[in-house]
């Protein structure tokens, strides 16, 4: 045993246990899977290092990465690389947020639940919504979760979903709707926004909500006056995801009468990480509050009339009987959104719509900068901080190049959009400078010279 830095289990230890469930060994708990699917070789794994040589060994592998730091990045679609006030990885790192798992006993928990009732009336108040949940896992499975409050609600099963929604959050969608035996249908996008011809074609009492996101996948706004009426004149529900940040400078959902809005609090405070893990958010009128999915926090007082902070209206199955359970969900990501509160407060109601201003005004420049140099750049000038640019190359080709001097090419709309091939969706945030931006459009034209 003296060669484990821990104590490992036993023989005698393996013994007892296979006795206990009445097994022979091993192998008797895999008879279910068939012979043929079953690992038989070893696995082909280098031999193990000493600590300090694997130390050493991932650092080197660590090292190849290209990472926001050293590199400039126009990389969105859904993942943005946003300014973090230092405050946050000191509040998040604190131990008794750090390793707190769930917050079910309130009288021990009152920072915890008061953190996420923070959250909650700060995603209310961008939103323009009555209230919000604590959070949940990320932006698409809270969209889910929406489209499937909207068919439980009003009863119906179908859901129409515009194109110009992040492809990924459709898959996501499609996902939850097929183990609720609920249809979904593509709306098409027609010049970057949602087609409201086709939509109101669609639109029937069959058709239990209509999904949009705003901005949308290609940065464009939607016009949700428009297409609010369209969704109520049938009775269904209007579910918009958003992106918090462009709430700092544009007119939030809830004014426009949508019933649920969801998204990714990644914006404020979470770092890319290659992609996770996020925060989502979801948001409704006072009328669906005993639906919403996952966690809600209260504000009530004790026996002595002082302040305090509980969980309430839990409509998951952990809590009440499945078949009156909204949704499975049974948790939240309470160190994320601690986060998300913690970038909110910090940037404050004058920083936050200049952090979203300088992503507007940024994007428009470089916009522009394009432009000029010459290249194709689709769609209106009604977006936020992404835009579309059209390429004589392929865009992995044109970011392998631009790799080489830095620079973290924008995403390759040809990967979901096959009639957007050579496209490049750019993302511009207040991170990015003039000369970071110049640089991009300069080295862009050089490397599409030296790739034909």
């Amino acid at each position: 045993m003296a060669k484990f830095r821990y104590l490992p289990m036993t023989e005698q230890d393996k013994k007892e246990m296979l006795q206990a469930i009445g097994a022979d060994s091993i192998e008797d708990l895999f008879a279910d899977i068939p012979e043929k699917v079953r690992f038989k070789r070893e696995y082909d794994l280098k031999p193990p290092l000493s600590e300090p040589n694997l130390l050493k060994e991932l650092s080197r592998l660590a090292a190849k990465n290209v990472n926001t730091q050293d590199a400039a990045s126009f990389l969105g679609a859904g993942t943005y690389s946003h300014y973090i006030p230092t405050i946050v990885d000191h509040v998040i790192s604190r131990s008794e947020f750090y390793t707190a798992y769930t917050p079910y006993q309130p009288e021990i928990s009152q920072g915890e639940l008061q953190a996420i009732f923070e959250f909650q009336t700060l995603i209310a108040e961008l939103t323009g919504m009555d209230l919000a949940n604590s959070s949940m896992y990320d932006g698409a499975t809270s969209l889910a979760e929406g489209a499937m409050l909207a068919a439980g609600h009003t009863k119906r099963k179908k859901i129409l979903v515009s194109e110009t929604v992040h492809p990924e959050s459709i898959n996501v969608l499609k996902t939850y709707a097929k183990g609720h035996h609920v249809e979904v249908k593509l709306i098409p996008e027609k010049e970057g926004l949602t087609d409201l011809e086709a939509l109101q074609k669609e639109m029937n009492d069959d058709v239990a909500g209509v999904v949009v996101q705003y901005p949308n996948f290609f940065g464009q706004v939607e016009d949700l006056a428009a297409i609010e009426p369209i969704v109520h004149e049938q009775k269904g529900l209007l579910i918009v995801s958003s992106n918090p940040l462009a709430l700092g400078i544009l007119t939030p959902p809830g004014e426009f009468g949508a019933d649920i809005v969801a998204g990714d609090t990644q914006v404020f405070g979470i770092s890319e990480s290659f992609g996770g893990p996020h925060c989502g958010y979801f948001a409704v009128t006072t009328k669906l509050m005993r639906k919403v999915p996952g966690r809600l926090v209260g504000e009530t007082v004790d026996e002595n009339g002082k302040r305090g902070f509980v969980l309430t209206l839990q409509a998951r199955e952990q809590h009440i009987r499945r078949d009156k359970a909204t949704s499975n969900i049974c948790s939240n990501q309470a160190l994320n959104a601690l986060a998300s509160s913690v970038a909110m407060v910090a940037l404050g109601q004058n920083g936050l719509p200049e952090m979203a201003k300088q992503n507007v005004d940024k994007a428009h420049y470089a916009r522009k900068r394009f432009e000029d140099a010459g290249f194709e750049v689709l769609f209106s000038e009604a977006f936020f901080n992404e835009f579309v640019v059209k390429l004589d190359n392929p865009v992995s080709e044109v970011n392998e190049a631009l790799l080489k001097h830095e620079i973290i090419g924008g995403y390759d709309l040809s990967m979901y959009y096959p009639k957007y091939q050579n496209h490049m969706l750019v993302a511009v945030t207040e991170m990015r400078s003039k000369e970071e931006i110049d640089q991009f459009v300069e080295t862009l034209v050089n490397s599409l010279e030296g790739v034909k």
